[in-house]
């Protein structure tokens, strides 16, 4: 989709995707003391929600969107929190500031490229803003679960390794759902990555 389609969901109110609760899968990973506050950034920030919370949290929070209106709503829900600011920015295009970034966050954004070679690009990008040592979480959409003809775009956890495995070095990988727990809530891989310090290595055989 180009940035006028998504600015066109959120300026007519199409927007299923944003429940106006920050993500359980986030939450869970903050409260428990997997990731720990530092300045991060949201890519696909949408109307804020996880941004203003990871603000609330402590994180020193910069949430970017392609969509200009939804970057104007999130501004205007963030008037509390001076720790979560918002830019239009997309992040194929625009790339991010070089090692600016402790931890980043996406929610059903890696997973709406369906040609391989732009989640590279989205992984190789994403990478290159994070400081040594930074972490990538992402929720994205998963081939487990029933059929269905609607929700979001669907990739394997081979679609998710190929793409990242060059820039980011994988720590988890685990089937979860969107919006936690919730009857009907579709299946989704939790990826928690690591800005790479070596190159990974050649896969052998005998």
């Amino acid at each position: 989709m180009s940035q006028q389609d998504w600015n066109d969901n959120y300026l007519e109110g199409a927007l299923p995707w944003d429940t106006g609760k920050p993500e359980p899968v986030l939450v869970e990973m903050v409260t428990s003391g997997a990731l720990l506050p530092g300045r991060g950034i949201e890519i696909g920030s949408g109307t804020g929600t996880n941004t203003i919370w990871l603000a609330s949290q402590g994180f020193d929070m910069l949430g970017v969107d392609i969509a200009p209106r939804a970057i104007e709503m999130a501004r205007e829900k963030a008037t509390d929190y001076a720790k979560a600011q918002f830019a239009v920015a997309d992040i194929l295009t625009d790339p991010l500031a070089a090692e600016s970034y402790d931890f980043a966050f996406d929610r059903g954004c890696f997973h709406i490229f369906d040609e391989s070679k732009l989640r590279a690009q989205f992984a190789q990008h994403l990478a290159d803003g994070l400081r040594p040592g930074g972490l990538w979480l992402s929720l994205i959409g998963s081939t487990e679960g029933p059929a269905r003809d609607y929700g979001p775009p669907r990739r394997s956890a081979r679609d998710i390794v190929d793409a990242i495995e060059p820039s980011l070095e994988i720590l988890r990988l685990e089937s979860v759902s969107f919006t936690g727990d919730q009857p009907g809530a579709p299946a989704a891989w939790m990826c928690l990555a690591r800005k790479r310090e070596m190159p990974a290595q050649p896969s052998t055989s005998r």
